[in-house]
């Protein structure tokens, strides 16, 4: 039906243009016409023009759907601020376009050539500056207080939608639940679906082991989902099954722009080879231990024996190793020691010290 009405509504335009020159032909004395005839001829030459509009409407419509597009996507290129400022240039330049040609429209041809001229040059002039001058045409503090308010959003929203991309370790370690109720951890989590189906083979494995570890992974993920703290995502993407998962996770990371979350030491090694962020779990935890320093004493437990000999060992309640010289005879003792040094290593901290005293009384 709406086709319909454009094929008349063409063919209408053409049979105007066709009256009008049907018009300027009889008026232009070229054909020495009686008054019916003259008719005749407007009528006979709109008519043609109509059905040859018709007959031409869908490429007319066709190239008018086209010229359309391309000012649609020239106008979207500009801001909103442009094209207001541009319309106020071009008013503006129409007004004194017209104040200028009023004085000569009383002159024949000159005054009418003169007009169109000064609107086209004017118009185009007051475009043309409002839009390109427009840190001083109008407002220039607004228009800057408004811009760096923008980048300063855009920069926000950049940073806020940085998204963290979960590896297998690091769900099946279950930290980061506990470190995503501190508040630490900001952004979408994103849990890929090639994940989830290792997981899933993992929690069906027949080894007892490694079904404990995947079954353990899905809890932690049911809970991070259930936790309005933060905002958890499923990636359906996924890569060619030849593709190791690490090498998914990474491509995946940068196709989002976001940073990988894992406690792998080989994969955080990859990641920085490769330009992608991570965040190691495993380092988070030794950055946050409490720092000990040669000298200072502690009272610790020796649990068991070292591998040289005399030597026991002792561990704090994060985890750390402390390894006392002459600390064998004394397992299963609390016992006071003095810090000795402190090895930093890839695997962790670890602190040599040597025995002070034996708080159960037991002798050194």
């Amino acid at each position: 039906m709406i086709d319909k009405i454009i094929k008349a509504v063409i063919a209408v335009i053409g049979a105007s243009l066709g009256a009008v020159l049907g018009v300027l032909l009889t008026n232009s004395g070229l054909l020495e016409l009686s008054s019916l005839q003259n008719i005749l001829v407007i009528i006979g030459i709109s008519f043609v023009f109509g059905i040859i509009f018709f007959l031409l409407s869908p490429k007319i419509k066709k190239t008018g759907l086209r010229i359309i597009e391309a000012l649609e996507a020239e106008i979207l290129k500009f801001s909103t601020m442009d094209i207001m400022l541009g319309a106020l240039g071009l008013i503006v330049g129409f007004i004194i376009a017209f104040l200028i040609s009023q004085p000569l429209s009383d002159i024949k041809y000159i005054g009418t050539i003169t007009s169109v001229l000064s609107f086209v040059f004017f118009g185009y002039l007051g475009l043309k500056v409002a839009t390109r001058k427009k840190d001083d045409v109008l407002w220039p503090q607004l228009l800057n207080l408004k811009k760096s308010t923008t980048v300063k959003k855009d920069k926000n929203k950049r940073d806020m939608l940085s998204p963290k991309i979960l590896d297998t370790s690091v769900i099946i370690d279950g930290r980061i639940s506990d470190i995503c109720k501190t508040g630490f951890i900001e952004g979408t989590l994103v849990i890929p679906e090639f994940v989830l189906k290792e997981l899933r083979h993992i929690a069906d494995s027949s080894d007892s082991l490694k079904r404990n570890r995947g079954r353990r992974g899905l809890d932690i993920l049911n809970i991070l989902q259930k936790d309005d703290t933060v905002s958890v995502v499923i990636e359906s993407k996924d890569y060619d099954d030849n593709i190791e998962v690490d090498v998914k996770l990474l491509k995946l990371a940068k196709e989002l722009g976001g940073k990988v979350l894992t406690n792998d030491f080989n994969l955080n090694k990859v990641a920085e080879f490769q330009g992608v962020e991570v965040l190691n779990i495993n380092e988070l935890a030794n950055a946050v231990k409490p720092v000990v320093l040669p000298g200072e004493e502690m009272t610790v437990m020796i649990v068991k024996d070292g591998k040289e000999s005399g030597q026991g060992l002792a561990y704090l309640d994060d985890g750390t190793m402390i390894v006392v010289e002459g600390g064998k005879k004394c397992i299963g003792d609390s016992v006071v020691v003095t810090v000795t040094s402190v090895l930093q290593t890839a695997a962790g901290r670890m602190i040599f010290a040597k025995l002070k005293n034996v708080i159960n009384n037991k002798a050194v």
